[in-house]
């Protein structure tokens, strides 16, 4: 029975030293430390004997997650040149982009432009369903659509695709429990995580769901 696995891989930490909800704002990059979560990821998926098997990674366009990918990309390659194989490319695709906020540009804190100022924090009714932006439910449905489509793209294969805390969460909330809501301060996503589905090809059926923190020692 062919299978294929999609490795949802969180992006590094990020550079943001004036604690910006950045959001989809660009410029945003990883940090010295989110490069080095990046490549150890990266070192895990290449010596892992099933992940560097990987025939495609697929990236959100956002600075943090192509730089991530890029890493990924870098360590999948080389495996491929020593193998005879061609090189890999990045693809970037909207549907697994960071989720859409309304607080975008505020400050996490005090002071000017910090995020309770000017009324706010009245956004913040219910931690489980957003009302400061794009809906958990909405969030989960275009992944689950780009999984849908990779899943029929990539039979039998291994793929990556380097994504967002949101994201990764709420489209594995919503197959484990039926529903995409959830409490956001307890997801189980840490930077640099990979959190991988594996899917039956003939029926689209998820068959696996596996987690593993390959840059939880990073510093």
């Amino acid at each position: 029975m062919p299978a294929t696995t999609i490795h949802f891989v969180r992006h590094g930490e990020v550079h943001n030293p004036d604690h910006i909800l950045y959001e989809r704002l660009p410029g945003f990059h990883l940090s010295e430390r989110g490069r080095r979560m990046a490549q150890a990821t990266a070192r895990y998926i290449a010596a892992s004997p099933q992940m560097n098997t990987v025939g495609a990674v697929y990236s959100s366009p956002l600075d943090r997650t192509r730089e991530t990918a890029q890493e990924i990309l870098d360590a999948l390659n080389r495996v491929r040149a020593d193998r005879g194989q061609d090189a890999l490319e990045l693809v970037t695709d909207r549907r697994v982009i960071e989720a859409g906020n309304d607080f975008r540009g505020t400050r996490i804190g005090h002071g000017e432009g910090a995020l309770w100022r000017n009324g706010n924090w009245r956004l913040v009714t219910n931690l489980w369903r957003p009302s400061w932006g794009e809906s958990y439910r909405q969030i989960a449905d275009r992944v689950s659509r780009f999984a849908a489509e990779k899943v029929r793209e990539h039979q039998g294969e291994q793929i990556v695709v380097v994504s967002h805390e949101s994201p990764i969460w709420s489209y594995r909330h919503l197959l484990e429990t039926g529903h995409p809501e959830h409490n956001m301060l307890l997801r189980h996503t840490a930077l640099a995580s990979i959190t991988s589905i594996t899917y039956d090809c003939a029926t689209g059926n998820v068959m696996s769901i596996t987690y593993v923190d390959p840059a939880a020692g990073v510093r």
